[in-house]
């Protein structure tokens, strides 16, 4: 069988032997036939928003309206989001001041390039962008206390508005259970204090903080509050296929109108785990795969499918390298795996560092299962964090047949680690 996977903005392609597949999951997203083209869907959510009047009736006496928009880390088709959000709230009140608030959470600003590219050259040039930034006191707002007892601190922008929206995308998460809707505000515009609390290591510990769960998750229980506290009245997000295209929208009340999607993307994403010694997956390409730190989610889809001690292989081109500063450097200053998984499970939530979820996460996985990445990053990188580089797929899959005890073992392909839920 002949597979091409998503690597960076290209693909990387391979065949294996028919008897050697134990199955190949993938998201019926690829398969799905929207109802109509990419604009049209949106523009159909708007018009026919789910608990919740039209976007222009609500903004009709509205002065400051922020509208809070993904970064450059997800691949949300925002050129087709924004303008029609835009034209609505001018529909409603022509003389509302709007922002575009970049949802950045703990990553590094998006820069104008990786703007542009997003929204396109006129939003950029014409529409008020403000980038959040985590650790900017001068633009944080304290609001109280989370029901897990963290503090909840957001973007002054997004509390002060008149009207909160949010844009975003919906796909499985592996702690949160899908993203979009109320991740918007938590961790979108949260301060660093306010993460580090949510992403805390009982709370990723949590047997509910898995892909596709949201009942009795505690992150997700965190987020709704702080979308609740920040007044978050609408949301548009959509569901996409594996070339990032939108097959279907939906808008309006940021709990119900994110519920119907998330029950979409369910139906499509669920996929029974065909366990295998070796599993190869990805994180959906560009920009998922820019770094290692993204790329622990393609892992963990793997992670569910993998036979006890086997091997994964990830495909993840890693342009910027690590990803986080505190989670490379978990790992360059670790004596094992082990020691930082009993670090971080005797930190309490205030003691929570910076990119901490992530290395736990990881840590997790490399404590089951040897990890080989297909990636541009280099080699020492890879190795300071306990896994193995290979520069393509035959020396990915000889490294990992060497690895294993089975001859010939068995494969299972999962050409998109980040748009299935792997059930086992």
């Amino acid at each position: 069988m002949k597979f091409d996977i998503p690597y960076g903005k290209e693909n990387i392609s391979f065949t294996i032997e028919n008897d050697r597949i134990e199955g190949v999951l993938e998201s019926r997203a690829n398969e799905y036939e929207p109802e109509a083209d990419q604009k049209a869907l949106v523009d159909s959510a708007l018009t026919d928003p789910i608990n919740s009047p039209d976007l222009k009736e609500i903004a009709r006496d509205k002065k400051e309206v922020v509208i809070i928009c993904s970064d450059h880390t997800r691949p949300v088709p925002s050129r087709f989001i924004i303008p029609p959000m835009l034209a609505k709230i001018r529909e409603g009140n022509p003389e509302a001041s709007i922002k575009l608030l970049i949802a950045t959470g703990f990553h590094r600003p998006s820069t104008e390039e990786e703007l542009v590219d997003k929204f396109g050259q006129k939003i950029v040039e014409n529409e008020e962008i403000i980038v959040h930034r985590s650790e900017n006191k001068d633009e944080i707002v304290h609001l109280g206390s989370l029901p897990s007892g963290g503090d909840l601190e957001l973007n002054k922008h997004a509390v002060e508005a008149d009207l909160l929206l949010a844009e975003g995308f919906i796909e499985p998460h592996f702690f949160a259970g899908f993203s979009g809707g109320r991740k918007s505000v938590l961790p979108g515009v949260a301060s660093r204090e306010t993460v580090l609390g949510n992403h805390c290591g009982e709370f990723i510990a949590h047997e509910n903080a898995r892909t596709g769960i949201l009942e009795g998750n505690p992150l997700h229980k965190d987020m709704l509050y702080a979308a609740e506290k920040a007044e978050l009245e609408f949301i548009v997000n959509v569901a996409i296929n594996q070339d990032k295209e939108i097959i279907n929208a939906f808008a309006g009340d940021y709990k119900k109108a994110h519920e119907k999607g998330c029950e979409f993307v369910a139906r499509l994403a669920g996929v029974k785990a065909a366990p295998a010694d070796i599993v190869i997956t990805t994180n959906g390409g560009y920009p998922l795969d820019q770094n290692i730190y993204q790329s622990v989610k393609g892992m963990t889809a793997a992670e569910a499918a993998c036979k006890e001690n086997g091997v994964i292989i990830i495909a993840a081109e890693c342009s910027d390298g690590h990803g986080g500063e505190g989670f490379y450097n978990t790992f360059l200053e670790a004596d094992s795996v082990q020691q930082i998984r009993e670090d971080i499970k005797s930190r309490d939530m205030s003691e929570t560092v910076p990119d901490q979820w992530e290395s736990q996460i990881l840590a997790r996985i490399l404590d089951k299962f040897e990890v080989i990445m297909i990636t541009g990053a280099p080699r020492k990188m890879v190795e300071d964090m306990y896994m193995y580089k290979a520069e393509n797929m035959d020396e990915a899959l000889s490294m990992a047949e060497d690895m294993v005890a089975e001859v010939k073992p068995g494969i299972t392909v999962i050409p998109d680690g980040v748009s299935v839920i792997v059930e086992k």
